[in-house]
């Protein structure tokens, strides 16, 4: 008999805009050494990572992120659209997760989010370049189905994408709208929390005002 397989939890991914930049930052500037060098390829310093998000073309490119309850990016992925040079049909993937976050799936969340991103906008061909030692990001790719080439230190994925169809696009519409929905109830009860923390910092003073205060 065969076993049913449980459903994996939705993880709301939104898209990331400019007014996002700052959290970027604040996200790729949090993984260390180890982390920034499987990232880009080489052990970027802070102000090479500051470049790097001063450069993101949100108008060119798709940034995806996760966020907590805190507002904090904890997960984002970069699609590059190779819309030059005779690409056009080629895009790019990149994804950080920050260490505490790690384990759940968030690396494979981003790919597969990306991939119907890709095919909805007419992407034929999404390819990861990375280092042979990257073993989650090839591992990732490789449960999605990509080909996966090494050539000593570094190494290619290719996934070649199918058609759009009206499912895929209507897919994508509604998890969007599910993650922009998510996103803005996380930054209300933020706002709640932080008021009432204001509150009682304020009902504290006074406590201890009336307290100072001699009979």
């Amino acid at each position: 008999m065969p076993v049913a397989r449980v459903a994996p939890i939705m993880v709301p991914i939104r898209s990331l805009g400019a007014n996002h930049r700052s959290r970027i930052a604040k996200h790729l500037l949090a993984l260390d050494d180890r982390d920034r060098y499987l990232r880009f390829g080489y052990l970027a310093k802070d102000a090479q990572i500051q470049r790097y998000v001063d450069s993101l073309d949100f108008e060119r490119d798709e940034i995806f992120g996760i966020y907590n309850r805190r507002l904090e990016l904890i997960a984002m992925a970069h699609l590059a659209n190779a819309k030059d040079g005779g690409y056009e049909s080629c895009a790019e993937f990149g994804v950080s997760v920050l260490p505490f976050a790690r384990g759940r799936g968030y690396g494979a969340r981003l790919f597969d989010r990306a991939a119907m991103h890709a095919t909805n906008d007419g992407i034929s061909l999404m390819f990861i370049h990375a280092l042979s030692e990257n073993v989650a990001m090839l591992t990732i790719a490789r449960n999605a189905g990509a080909s996966v080439e090494r050539d000593g230190p570094e190494s290619e994925a290719h996934l070649r994408l199918p058609p759009a169809t009206l499912d895929s696009r209507v897919t994508e519409m509604l998890e969007e709208q599910i993650a922009q929905a998510d996103y803005r109830l996380k930054v209300q009860a933020k706002q709640f929390w932080s008021f009432l923390a204001t509150l009682q910092e304020v009902r504290r003073g006074v406590l201890d005002a009336q307290n100072r205060t001699p009979p």
